[in-house]
């Protein structure tokens, strides 16, 4: 009872407090560089030297390779990163991993004690620590938002996780150590101390916590090198069980780059442990019964990770292979890129990133096929009437998807700027896919004239071109503004969408006095209204997309109603543009 009171408690108390420290801090870390990791991702290139470098900076700021692994994955899945450009970042993620273990080391820094002015006392986290904790919980409750408060989130995270591995080291060092010795010589055996490293690896699922309760171990001084450098190269195959539990579900290339990971860490382990024990066989190295510390830990962590990298860099196109003949492509099926993968909701910025791109390929769809459908009006053809009506199909699936990707991502904590870019994305999805609605319904109505041989008089044919030009340019300008997030270009929207209501009203009172000298049909009328109505429901969701890009982009805020009122009342600049494209459609009428 006393041992559990005295050492299994506070273990197990430690181990909650690092794993609680290291995922606020983790967490923090990820939100703060959210917007860098986008752009570092940006110029991704297939360069393995730089995807190592990217893997060790992207690990080493979040402290996680297995978060950085899983990233990895959903990068692949999602069409990010290809497959042989995730093979260095990878590499790169298990260096940038051994960061942790030396900053956990700090905890085990022991001084002399006999000057006041003894310089390594001051880097034992005792002395700086609190210090850190308070700055950190002063952000927090005094900071909103921001980077600071995300600092500040670090700062504590940081603090708890040193706090849990003194209390780990603090509760191991009244255990017995002969009694300690003889548990642990059993791991003496490399296979056994690869097995208990990779299992409670894989049970903690962090090689970080591992390494830790390893280094809080270390302070009793009964693990020697020789146990524990199986048990370090075993908590390297472990961690890997994040990233292929990550991969079920995900597209072949994202098992892959799961399966990459995996063989990167059993290759590295098999060959160096080999090559290790069959050299001492011979050597008889003498440190091998030497008891080793928390710094000797970080060491032989770091000394593998740098070797694995050394031995398996050359070969990473080969690594590539592996993983391609592991999971092998099926006859006849197709890859299914899925750029909305839930995995990237670890680092919300490129998760926010990714599915703005997929809404840039929805806007993409929906335009061109409101363009196509209006020019089945000059010529009918079946061929694209089922592509226009395809592209809605898919158009449906973007709204549906994107939808439910936004809502569960908008519950993520992120910074403000994602979190307003998320927004818009939910605003816009709905008229983006009514857009591509007018489109099918432009297509009916060409089918019903077509079926029923209608053809409309020569003045409604100039008429419905104007239309079809005004709808065609805020289209564009729409699709424009919207995707280089450009101000200008939306303000445009608006004035034109104001022209393309009164073409409406003079096309309508046009077909009325035709009606009247006989010149046209009740039928036709029927035909016109339809496609006039059309019309303008897309000019509306054009206005309406233009406006939510405005609002976001200038005041970091979504209020339609009140940019409607301020834009178009009493405004000399939107009076001016609506003379201008009045102007322009009315040239190009009479020019007909």
């Amino acid at each position: 009872m006393t041992i559990v009171l005295d050492v299994v408690l506070p273990l197990l108390c430690g181990l909650s407090l690092f794993l609680f420290g290291m995922d606020v801090m983790g967490d923090a870390l990820k939100k703060s560089a959210g917007n860098g990791l986008k752009t570092i991702l940006g110029k991704m290139t297939s360069n393995p030297v730089k995807g190592f470098l990217l893997g060790l900076g992207v690990t080493a700021i979040i402290q996680s390779s297995s978060a950085t692994t899983v990233m990895v994955v959903g990068f692949v899945n999602s069409g990010t990163m290809t497959l042989v450009q995730s093979v260095g970042v990878i590499m790169g993620a298990n260096v940038g991993t051994a960061v942790t273990a030396w900053l956990t080391g700090l905890s085990g820094i022991e001084g002399s004690g006999q000057s006041a002015f003894n310089y390594l006392d001051l880097l034992k986290t005792d002395a700086w620590m609190p210090i850190l904790a308070v700055i950190g919980i002063c952000l927090i409750l005094f900071v909103k938002r921001g980077k600071k408060r995300d600092i500040g989130f670090i700062l504590v995270g940081f603090a708890v996780l040193m706090v849990g591995m003194s209390l780990m080291s603090d509760s191991v060092k009244g255990i017995d150590q002969n009694v300690l010795g003889s548990i642990l010589t059993t791991f003496k055996n490399p296979v056994l101390g690869v097995l208990a490293g990779m299992i409670l690896t894989a049970i903690v699922q962090s090689s970080s916590a591992s390494i830790g309760i390893l280094q809080a171990l270390s302070v009793t001084g009964a693990i020697d090198f020789g146990m524990a450098i199986p048990i370090i190269l075993g908590q390297n195959i472990g961690t890997c069980i994040t990233a292929m539990l990550s991969s079920i579900g995900a597209s072949r290339n994202g098992k892959r780059a799961a399966i990459v990971h995996l063989y990167f860490n059993v290759i590295g382990v098999v060959f160096w442990l080999s090559a290790f024990y069959i050299v001492n066989a011979f050597v008889h190295f003498p440190f091998l019964e030497m008891p080793i510390n928390m710094w000797g830990i970080a060491g032989v962590h770091t000394i593998f990770k740098i070797l694995s990298v050394a031995l398996i860099s050359p070969f990473y196109r080969q690594l590539e292979l592996l993983a391609r003949l592991t999971i092998k492509e099926k006859k006849d099926e197709s890859e299914t890129v899925n750029m909305l993968d839930e995995r990237l909701f670890a680092t919300p910025a490129v998760a926010a990133n990714s599915a703005t791109t997929a809404t840039y390929k929805m806007a993409e769809l929906a335009c061109d096929s409101i363009k196509r459908a209006m020019t089945l009006l000059d010529e009918f053809d079946p061929k694209i009437a089922d592509e226009i009506r395809d592209i809605e199909s898919k158009v449906d699936t973007y709204e549906d998807t994107l939808g439910s990707y936004l809502v569960k991502l908008s519950s993520v904590d992120m910074t403000e700027r994602d979190s307003l870019q998320i927004t818009k994305l939910l605003h816009i999805i709905g008229d983006l896919e009514r857009i591509s609605d007018h489109a099918v319904n432009i297509v009916e109505s060409a089918e019903e004239m077509k079926d029923k041989k209608l053809s409309f008089s020569d003045e409604a044919k100039r008429e419905l071109k104007v239309m079809r030009a005004a709808i065609a340019d805020i289209v564009s300008m729409t699709y424009q503004g919207f995707i280089s997030n450009d101000v200008n270009c939306v303000l445009e929207v608006d004035p034109l969408e104001e022209v393309v209501d009164r073409i409406r009203d003079t096309i309508k009172k046009n077909h009325v006095n035709r009606l009247r000298k006989s010149e046209c049909t009740i039928e036709h009328g029927f035909v016109l209204s339809d496609l006039l109505t059309n019309f303008e429901r897309v000019s509306d969701h054009c206005s309406n997309i233009a406006g939510c890009v405005f609002e976001i982009s200038s005041f970091d805020a979504l209020d339609l109603h009140k940019y409607s009122q301020q834009h178009k009342s009493g405004d000399e600049a939107f009076d001016a543009k609506v003379n201008e494209f009045t102007e322009k459609y009315k040239l190009a009428f009479e020019e007909e």
